[in-house]
């Protein structure tokens, strides 16, 4: 059985290389004649909407423009960024600690936009941390990372970040079950069975963003692959999709492929909600970094947090159900209804889709067929609605228009297919260039879907671009879905590997309040220098503040004498500019992090410790005038116990006068 099951996978990974090795068919006329038309956004003109894009393993998300596919800015989140300063400058540094201490990189695989009543609201824009599991919200005011927390009881956090339709909470689940933080981890590998143990977070949302960790569920050691939020009559309920049923814990993509069917866990939130006031939450040790940005200090805080409320699935029997579901799950999705879940076995012939109504119906009737781990198995065609036959090879996620049609990628097959959510027929299909994985349409998973286009994310470029060595770059394909056929209307390159992507109209972003810049009166951080008069320089022991300002076209202090080998210099700039996009930029010569860009208004810090003696010149390092090469000045480092004092100025450190 097994050699064939081999015989079966290799079978699928052949036909994978054939399809990513060869043009798909028909590719020849994919793209029609006013493709560029439809694409095409004038100098001076605007992107329809805004397109934010996880950039895998960069760790970075990066924002495009649709449908021009034009990249407006990357914004850093769990990962160093030297051209912004992120995870160097000291403001920035707490943001990228965790229980394991400071961890400078992280795989950001899905992004989640915030709703209000099941709609797209502009707010925010959730990241997961797949490697070292944390969650980051991104505020679109100012399109920077404004909290990350870590999720403890995890080894991996892939099925994340998803909403639900309030933003009540940003759900997560574990994608590599591990034994608990809060039990004896030290165990045998093989013990798995034993052992491990899945967790499913709740993250609350606050009315301002801010998250706390509400509560955790315990359950089976599987893995969570994906999931989505229940919306309208399914609001209330949570869906993941789960694979590695069978548990194993060595090479699974034999062992843990063996089972026809794995499972789409259905979570029951609210229910949970109401163990958790009844007390039936047990408070369990752990440890993990809440990490907060405050836009009046202009720097982050982290803070070690020690406990969390654990609720048992297996005990309490009307929180979980596990429904089945061909073969080894991918994408977990909720159309804008609610009613019908769709489930994408990456091994699977088939599209499955559940009924809510039906699932909520077997509940009722008791229409179990066991259990798996303690948690009741819902039978399949207790909740089946039907099954899209014969869609494409290898099916992995699914959105949709709101018009009743449903979207899918198809990953070996290299392909876009469109079916009719209710009858379940295939409407039309569209190749990809090619083994795409996510697609996006704008709201594809909200209650209210802009539609109009849908962009493919492609993991294999081949020859669609200019060859880049080794490595070609990340693809992504846009095509209009207002008519009913698909078109392709442009391709582009994104940054990392794009995994998950969201999209919403610009003016529901651009016109939110967006920061232009810092009010100097309101900057309150503890080393603002808010004028020129003000510029400092101030030794305390061995470490030095300066105090700095930067305007077009100087900084003050320009000229530092004093310093001396052993001391840790911190220059604290402040940008006086109150123009909105003059940022400047600051660097020292032998500096080992990076450089600074400090906003107008904002104060930041660098730190800088000189390895020798000698002059060190220091400049802006983002273009700001005309005369930005001028913005620039020096530091002299004398030797430890020197005696030369500590000096510094602006414009007053010029030769004596010769007769």
């Amino acid at each position: 059985m097994k050699n064939k099951f081999v015989k079966a996978i290799f079978a699928v990974v052949l036909g994978s290389a054939l399809f990513t090795s060869c043009k798909p068919k028909n590719s020849g006329d994919a793209v029609s004649g006013d493709a560029a038309q439809k694409a095409y956004v004038a100098p001076g003109k605007y992107d329809e909407f805004y397109n934010f894009v996880s950039g895998g393993f960069s760790g970075q998300l990066s924002v495009y423009g649709l449908p021009s596919g034009r990249l407006f800015r990357v914004i850093p989140v769990f990962s160093v960024d030297p051209e912004k300063g992120w995870g160097y400058s000291e403001e920035t540094k707490p943001m990228l600690n965790t229980s394991n201490g400071f961890v400078p990189w992280d795989d950001l695989h899905h992004t989640e936009m915030s709703q209000t009543n099941g709609e797209v609201d502009g707010r925010w824009v959730f990241g997961n941390a797949n490697n070292t599991p944390r969650i980051a919200r991104i505020d679109l005011k100012t399109f920077k990372t404004a909290e990350i927390i870590e999720l403890p009881n995890s080894g991996g956090n892939h099925s994340s970040p998803f909403i639900t339709e309030n933003t009540e909470y940003v759900v997560a689940g574990t994608r590599f079950s591990v034994p608990p933080d809060y039990t004896n981890g030290d165990v045998a590998i093989n013990t798995y069975k034993e052992n491990f143990k899945g967790h499913i977070s709740f993250v609350k949302v606050g009315k301002e963003g801010e998250m706390d960790l509400a509560f955790q569920i315990v359950t089976p050691g599987v893995n969570f692959d994906l999931s989505h939020a229940g919306k309208g009559k399914s609001h209330g309920w949570f869906f993941f999709s789960c694979y590695n049923t069978e548990q194993a814990n060595t090479l699974l993509e034999v062992n843990a492929s063996q089972r026809d069917k794995d499972f789409i866990m259905a979570v029951n939130w609210k229910k949970a909600e109401e163990y958790i006031k009844a007390g039936k939450g047990k408070k369990q040790s752990v440890k993990y970094a809440h990490n907060k940005w405050n836009e009046k200090t202009h720097s982050a805080t982290s803070e070690m947090k020690n406990e969390v409320l654990v609720l048992d699935a297996a005990a309490l029997k009307d929180i979980c159900y596990m429904i089945p579901c061909p073969k080894s799950p991918h994408g977990c999705d909720v159309d804008p209804t609610g009613e019908y879940i769709v489930g994408s076995g990456k091994l699977a012939a088939l599209i499955p889709v559940f009924s809510f109504d039906k699932l909520m119906g077997a509940i009722k009737d008791k229409k179990f067929e066991g259990d798996y781990g303690g948690i009741p198995v819902v039978k399949y065609e207790a909740a089946l609605h039907g099954e899209v036959q014969k869609p494409g090879l290898g099916p992995l996620h699914t959105e949709f228009d709101g018009k009743g049609n449903a979207y899918t990628t198809f990953f070996v097959s290299s392909e876009v297919v469109k079916w009719d959510i209710k009858t379940l027929k295939v409407l039309d299909r569209v190749p990809t260039y090619y083994s795409v994985g996510h697609l996006c349409i704008p709201g594809g998973d909200s209650k209210k879907p802009f539609g109009k286009y849908l962009i493919a994310y492609n993991k294999i470029t081949k020859d669609r671009y200019l060859p880049t060595g080794p490595e070609l770059a990340q693809s992504a394909q846009i095509f209009d879905i207002s008519g009913d056929k698909m078109q392709l209307i442009l391709d582009f390159p994104t940054i990392g590997e794009p995994h998950y992507a969201q999209a919403a109209p610009a003016d529901l972003i651009r016109n939110n309040g967006q920061l232009k810049f810092y009010k100097i009166a309101d900057n309150n951080h503890p080393f603002v220098t808010k004028g020129e008069k003000e510029a400092k320089v101030v030794r305390e022991g061995n470490k030095v503040h300066v105090y700095m300002t930067s305007i077009r076209s100087h900084f003050a202090p320009d000229n530092i004498e004093g310093i001396k080998l052993g001391d840790e210099v911190y220059f604290h700039v402040t940008n006086l500019e109150q123009d909105w996009d003059v940022p400047h930029g600051f660097a020292i010569k032998g500096a080992d992090n990076g450089e600074l860009l400090i906003m107008p208004g904002e104060t930041t810090t660098l730190k800088w410790i000189p390895k020798k003696t000698g002059m060190y010149p220091m400049y802006c390092t983002d273009f700001c005038s005309a005369l930005h090469q001028e913005m620039q000045g020096y530091v002299r480092v004398s030797p430890a116990g020197s005696s030369v004092p500590l000096t510094w100025s602006v414009g007053t450190n010029l030769p004596k006068a010769t007769k």
